[in-house]
């Protein structure tokens, strides 16, 4: 079954999960404005919705760690950018899921 927390056109498969990054605000130290190309993207994201879950040996899907509505912190080179709708999402394997914020 596939959980969705804001109406977008995606749905993950498998152990995939969708997140939207947070984006950062922008904080001027000394008057330096760091243009947007030099910035790092967030590590941060919120879980916007989960696949079908990852079968183990027996064929039987696994729960995922994380619901939808979930703060997470993302691997830095993990998942893939996806844009739909004017909004770019994160597409990531569970596994790519470093913590989840409590």
């Amino acid at each position: 079954m596939i959980k969705l927390i804001m109406n977008t056109n995606i749905q993950p498969l498998g152990d995939r999960i969708l997140v939207k990054q947070t984006e950062e605000k922008e904080q001027v130290k000394g008057g330096i404005i760091i243009p947007d190309a030099a910035k790092e993207k967030s590590q941060e994201a919120t879980v916007v919705a989960l696949g079908t879950g990852k079968r183990d040996d027996d064929g039987k899907r696994t729960e995922f760690d994380v619901s939808v509505g979930d703060r997470v912190l993302i691997s830095k080179y993990g998942g893939t950018e996806v844009k739909c709708d004017c909004q770019t999402f994160m597409l990531v394997r569970q596994d790519d899921l470093l913590a989840v914020f409590k």
